[in-house]
């Protein structure tokens, strides 16, 4: 295992997003309307889309720094995973607050028919919550977060079958990921409902350039 192993598909990949990102927003120049805490909806687009970069290039060197030097648990003893979890979650949680607040800033800026508007809100908040369930009771938070990278033991349990795992390998990011359309859908955000469309490609990347090249490294397999 190299630290940057498949990281060049990772940039190519990124930027592609980035460029077909842009081409949106001139596509749709409503994209930019609105403004939230005197902040404009140009600067939340900016900051909604950093931040999901931020987080999943922090977990890629935290993973694999860890994985191939043990490099924050030299640094940190035994409180390694728990200092990178909490910058984790502290970063996944923002990826949901800055999506909100560019909903907000760009709200009303899609036309919907209010019956469709609330099933579809239905459909995706009943995945999502069942995704999130089948996360935390079967799969677990901190293996969700990169347990497997600190605790070597942890690649002697078997891939988790149960809950929304009965029916995908990857309920987090094919599922649970469909909740960051909702403040899109709920604010009628374009530029929110492009963000989400953005974060949700974006983390397919990181699983087929950082976390499954991890698994066959940890597991000597991948999921099936």
């Amino acid at each position: 295992m190299k630290i940057f192993e498949k990281q060049g598909w990772h940039l190519f990949f990124l930027a592609l997003l980035l460029i077909l990102t842009r081409y949106f927003v001139r596509l749709f120049p409503e994209i930019l309307d609105g403004s939230f805490l005197n902040i404009s909806t140009k600067i939340w687009l900016v900051i909604a889309l950093l931040i999901p970069i931020i987080h999943q290039v922090y977990v890629l060197l935290a993973w694999r720094y860890q994985l191939v030097y043990n490099s924050l648990s030299k640094l940190f003893g035994n409180k390694a995973f728990g200092i990178y979890k909490f910058v984790f979650f502290i970063l996944f949680i923002s990826r949901f607050v800055s999506l909100l607040f560019l909903a907000i800033s760009n709200k009303n800026t899609v036309r919907m028919n209010p019956y469709g508007k609330y099933f579809l809100i239905f459909i995706l908040s009943f995945l999502f919550l069942y995704a999130m369930y089948s996360v935390k009771k079967y799969f677990g938070l901190d293996r969700a977060a990169g347990l497997d990278h600190f605790d070597k033991s942890i690649a002697k349990v078997d891939f988790v079958k149960k809950g929304i795992f009965k029916y995908t390998n990857n309920g987090m990011y094919l599922y649970a990921f469909l909740g960051m359309y909702l403040p899109g859908i709920i604010f009628q955000s374009k530029a929110a409902i492009l963000v989400a469309l953005f974060s949700h490609a974006y983390i397919w990347i990181h699983y087929y350039c950082t976390e499954l090249p991890d698994m066959k490294f940890i597991y000597g397999k991948s999921p099936k």
